[in-house]
């Protein structure tokens, strides 16, 4: 009865045979301790036979979903039970298929009966389903036990250790028995969070090398075992006279898994020093990148078995032998937070990509990439191959594919520092194909990456093809080990991570004659470092999420001798600058921390008096200009910033009904600042509707304090002419000419327009309808007075 593949599953139930029949203390069991939530619920039959589960939950009032890999035990569940609705039989083999077909929003009850045992790779299987459960989600698993399961048959029981560690990591377990069977009632979070552990008996000599093997199948999951000692272990052990680290490596994978590979595809990584119970120890970390074999257990007296495990789920495995956990953390740096220090020793080498990954990571590949491509972000061929080419999951492999494939708004967070801020992240897809394709690159580009990570550099890799290369910098040493580990795995070749401020520039010996092709950076900037202007060739891209007066665009800007010229502007956020560019935003709070002014450009302003104005009388002025639904008003924003004197962003931290503005908790409105007065901007609906259609906000200025009246006259002026000269009849607006300068660049010889000062730089802005007036800087002004003379 212990079939181990789909074929004789096939051949079992195509000869009417069975699988015994769901008992009434069963059905007792299942409607007492999983009920049917109110309103109906969705319930997953894993291993579902010929039905009769599956239907008895359906007769309780769960829609089912009942999987099989027979074909022939669905047949006979499709006859067997026709009359039963609410239920969709689907062949899946819940080990190596992909998933599509089951529920993305997630199952109010998942059950496996009479079916654990028979899993090859128990430990991912139950963690995934657990992942699929809804909040408050039952998982049951219905299964013999060998106290109760003759010796000729205890193949197809559960053991008290392996009860155990199923049970391990859930809120609530309940164990009931029915008719012998153990029905195991799992519910809560499914994880256990990984601990390295040692063994208990130290190791004999006055020291121990060794090697461990870390290998992937054509899933990209990694190989582990449950050992007898109770942890998870790689396969390994220690090296044998003056074999080498490699040779043992491939001797222990085949004398414990029975693969086999040739030294010649085995490569030591990196050395891990430490020691155990006072000894020291030396272990290789050995990337197996070809195999070949069937996976069997071959030293029972040492494990309990091998399973493939994927790489997102290893922070849950529970306790980990510790030379596997930092192994595993060599390979893929990340994928077990919290493991204390090792030295450890990388090795320069030149390790293959290692190709391997789920039919369900390909299928998300593809919905990302329709998804950024029918948005509009990645209008040319190339760039769209690298979207649907390039495995975004293997750069983030601590994370699920559905987190790695979101098609939406959500960059993946990889790195936070102490105070748990991020640091580091892969952007949001189409963000990312939005400046690539601002980037305007041929064929064999050389490329300089500001900000590493290595799935964008990959992406421009791609795109630049064969002869191409791309040099990236990160200022965060793990950042560019992590780049160079995750590129090393699933790379092209062509990428250069070296580790230094970004902001400076790449090294010298890595920037190609005449300039690179193109520069992009990856992170907030709240200045253009010369360097990049220096180091892009004449005519090349620079591409950077540039902060004005605290909005940030992503702008795609081409060198024409020592003046970038914008070519492309885009709405985006990213993670702020570190090291040379780093700079604090200064923060003026008021009514105890109700409203906060942020000085995005400079010091603060004089705010003298301005807490005494916000708690008086507030003055308003009704623009007269609209908006519809979903209207996108970022040219409003950017338009005010650079034209008004006195400029600054006011938030607000606590609710409209509550606040003495009616600006949304959390958000900011434009802002101007005057002696002991402000005004600020907001949209108040004006006319309401079922559709968004129906919907109309209208842009309204609020003011306070002696001069508010003034200053509220003047942002209402700038509305007005936004509306006029930038906003076009369909929604749209114009973006701004923008040039930028060296720092030292004299009035003189800037063009007309509006001019932000920067330490580096000088930005000058020509707006639709400006009335061409010479340069003037925008700086923020002591007095009502002085804003006036301004407007």
């Amino acid at each position: 009865m212990a079939y181990v593949v789909r074929d004789q599953w096939q051949q079992h139930y195509a000869d009417g045979k069975g699988f015994r029949e769901l008992g009434e203390r069963e059905r007792a069991l299942l409607a007492e301790h999983a009920p049917v939530p109110d309103g109906g619920g969705r319930a997953l039959d894993v291993g579902c036979g010929t039905g009769s589960l599956a239907a008895y939950l359906s007769s309780l009032g769960y829609t089912v979903d009942a999987v099989d890999f027979a074909d022939s035990a669905l047949a006979r569940a499709r006859d067997e039970h026709a009359s039963v609705e609410q239920v969709r039989w689907i062949c899946l083999d819940i080990e190596r298929d992909d998933p599509a077909e089951l529920h993305e929003d997630g199952y109010d009850l998942v059950t496996m009966r009479l079916m654990y045992p028979f899993l090859r790779d128990r430990s991912r299987i139950l963690h995934g389903l657990g992942e699929r459960l809804r909040p408050g989600g039952t998982l049951v698993v219905i299964t013999p036990v060998v106290e109760h399961t003759p010796a000729e048959r205890r193949d197809i029981a559960l053991d008290e250790d392996e009860v155990r560690l199923l049970t391990e990591g859930w809120e609530t377990v309940e164990r009931l028995e029915a008719d012998q069977l153990a029905v195991l009632v799992l519910r809560g979070p499914c994880h256990t969070g990984a601990r390295a552990v040692e063994r208990q008996r130290p190791p004999t000599g006055l020291a121990v090398t060794g090697a461990l093997a870390v290998v992937t199948d054509e899933a990209g999951r990694v190989l582990l075992g449950r050992s007898r000692r109770g942890m998870w272990e790689l396969p390994g052990g220690k090296t044998s006279g003056a074999e080498s680290f490699e040779a043992a490596a491939v001797r222990e994978l085949a004398e414990e898994t029975g693969l086999t590979a040739s030294a010649s595809d085995a490569h030591v990584v990196t050395m891990l020093a430490d020691d155990s119970h006072g000894v020291p120890r030396l272990t290789a970390v050995v990337r197996i990148t070809a195999w070949s074999g069937t996976l069997a257990n071959r030293e029972r007296q040492l494990f309990d078995r091998w399973e493939w495990h994927d790489l997102h789920a290893l922070a849950c495995l529970g306790p980990v032998f510790t030379p596997a956990a930092q192994a595993l953390d060599a390979i893929w740096p990340g994928v077990i937070p919290g493991l204390a220090p090792v030295h450890s020793y990388p090795l320069a080498i030149d390790q293959p990509p290692v190709p391997g990954e789920p039919a369900e990571a390909v299928r998300r590949r593809q919905q990302m990439a329709k998804t950024v491509i029918d948005g509009g972000w990645a209008p040319s061929e190339p760039v769209q191959q690298a979207l649907r080419t390039v495995p975004r999951h293997r750069f983030v492999p601590e994370k699920d594919l559905k987190t790695a494939y979101d098609g939406g708004d959500r960059a993946v967070i990889t790195r936070r520092d102490e105070n748990g801020k991020a640091t580091s992240s892969v952007s949001a897809a189409w963000l990312q194909a939005d400046m690539l394709q601002s980037l305007c690159l041929k064929p064999g580009a050389i490329v300089f990456e500001a900000g590493s990570g290595g799935y964008n550099a990959e992406l421009v890799a791609h795109v630049a093809g064969p002869t191409g290369r791309v040099v990236t910098g990160d200022i965060d040493p793990y950042v560019v080990h992590r780049t160079r580990r995750l590129t090393a795995e699933a790379g092209s070749g062509r990428v250069t991570a070296f580790q230094g401020d970004a902001a400076l520039g790449a090294p010298s010996h890595l920037v190609p004659r005449g300039g690179f092709d193109a520069v992009v950076i990856t992170y907030n900037c709240w200045d253009i470092s010369p360097s990049w202007r220096e180091q892009v060739a004449e005519g090349g891209r620079l591409v950077l999420p540039l902060e004005i007066h605290g909005y940030t665009r992503a702008i795609a800007f081409e060198r024409r001798g020592e003046v970038l010229h914008a070519r492309k502007f885009t709405h985006c956020g990213f993670l702020r600058a570190q090291g040379e560019h780093a700079r604090p935003i200064p923060v003026v709070d008021f009514l105890d921390g109700e409203l906060k002014l942020r000085f995005e450009d400079g010091t603060p302003a004089s705010t003298h008096g301005l807490e005494e104005a916000l708690r008086g009388p507030r003055h308003e002025v009704a623009t007269g200009v609209t908006m519809g639904a979903g209207f996108y008003f970022g040219s409003l924003q950017l338009y005010a910033a650079t034209t008004l004197p006195g400029f600054v962003r006011l938030s607000a931290h606590r609710d409209k009904g509550t606040g003495v503005t009616q600006i949304a908790k959390d958000g900011d409105a434009p802002a101007i600042l005057g002696d002991a007065s402000l005004a600020y901007l907001i949209h108040v609906q004006t006319r309401h509707g079922d559709s968004p259609a129906e919907k109309e906000w209208e842009w309204v200025v609020h003011a306070f304090g002696q001069h508010g009246p003034q200053l509220a006259e003047q942002l209402a002026t700038t509305v007005r002419a936004w509306d006029r000269d930038v906003r076009k009849n369909d929604g749209k607006q114009n973006d701004p000419v923008l040039t930028v300068h060296p720092t030292g660049t004299a009035d003189r010889q800037l063009p007309a327009g509006y001019v932000l000062d920067k330490i580096d730089s000088r930005l000058v802005f020509q707006w639709p309808g400006s009335n061409g007036h010479r340069p003037a800087s925008v700086e923020r002004t002591e007095t009502a007075a002085a804003a006036l003379e301004g407007a």
